[in-house]
């Protein structure tokens, strides 16, 4: 039997997160892989992933009905495809989050969530009480719905080697739900998920409009700007920049904590980066526990001053 992976995408260009999932998903052994591109205008987002090194097939739906990935028509879509696969798998990402769990209930089965790590075909990994502790699961339903953590993976390299592409028809939609609108925040800074340097602020920003001294360091060195939910939840910041348990999982080659007290659900969704460094006036804050480098102050004196410390250094983002 074959392998379904579904592609997280933006109608034109395939996000990060997939890449990772695919390598997911050739661990579980020797079977095929198929992907699945649902969208509206996606054809270029369709010829990019069948470059990817171990998928047999790219399966392409181009439909109005798909384009702003609402869960109830990608359901019917991905369930009426199920028969031909063992395992369907998405990456643990807002948009694969808000499938796999209706996917799972259409189906009858038991999801299995964010694993980190594939051990056999129907045995997996993951983390459990906020990343604090890892669980072994084995999965016993017949087909399995799978959502996997990107950082826990290498990115599927791409290749030259082309897959087939296959346009399948569009299935009828529920019409239970309808697409109103969207606001997004636009931003040349590099997407959280896949950015090597992340400067993240919390509940210490105090404000909203405090909030340009993170970004004032973020982009001298390249990084993505992330927010703690203390800080989202205070409406300094939209939700997308949100990291932690119920955000995004980042695991950046530097993580800046500025103003993050280190709240274990924060701490879940970035706790693997490989350098962690926190800015906090308060020595006694849980983020230091974690930190390899801490730095006690006023962040309102001490991001302006390396904010000058990097000009006089002539950093430029990588």
């Amino acid at each position: 039997m074959t392998v379904l992976v579904i592609a997280d995408h933006d109608n034109h260009e395939i996000k990060g997160a997939t890449l990772n999932t695919v390598t997911a998903a050739l661990e579980l052994g020797d079977k095929d892989l198929d992907l699945l591109i649902a969208g509206e205008n996606c054809q270029q987002a369709a010829n990019d992933a069948s470059a990817i090194s171990g998928v047999s097939k790219v399966c392409v739906v181009d439909d109005s009905v798909y384009a702003n990935g609402l869960a109830e028509p990608f359901a019917e879509l991905i369930v009426g495809l199920a028969s031909n696969y063992t395992h369907i798998i998405f990456p643990h990402t807002t948009s694969g989050k808000n499938i796999a769990p209706r996917v799972a209930a259409l189906l009858d089965v038991a999801q299995v969530s964010d694993i980190v790590e594939v051990q056999s075909a129907n045995t997996f990994v993951r983390p459990i009480y906020a990343g604090n502790a890892l669980a072994t699961v084995q999965a016993e339903d017949s087909k399995l719905v799978i959502t996997v953590r990107s950082t826990a993976f290498e990115k599927a390299e791409i290749g030259e080697v082309r897959a087939t592409i296959e346009a399948i028809d569009a299935k009828n939609s529920p019409k239970i739900s309808s697409f109103v609108s969207q606001e997004l925040t636009r931003s040349e800074r590099p997407e959280l998920t896949s950015a090597r340097i992340v400067v993240s602020g919390g509940r210490g920003m105090q404000s909203g409009d405090n909030f340009h001294l993170v970004e004032s360091v973020a982009d001298k060195i390249g990084a993505g700007v992330g927010a703690s939910r203390a800080a989202v939840d205070a409406g300094y910041v939209p939700n997308d920049y949100q990291v932690g348990q119920t955000g995004k999982i980042v695991a950046p080659e530097l993580y800046v904590a500025v103003g993050i007290s280190g709240a274990i659900q924060h701490l879940a969704g970035m706790k693997d980066s490989k350098v962690i460094v926190a800015i906090n006036k308060d020595e006694e804050a849980p983020i230091f526990q974690v930190a390899d480098y801490g730095l006690v102050g006023d962040l309102f004196e001490e991001l302006p001053a390396l904010a000058a410390e990097l000009d006089k250094q002539n950093v430029k983002p990588r």
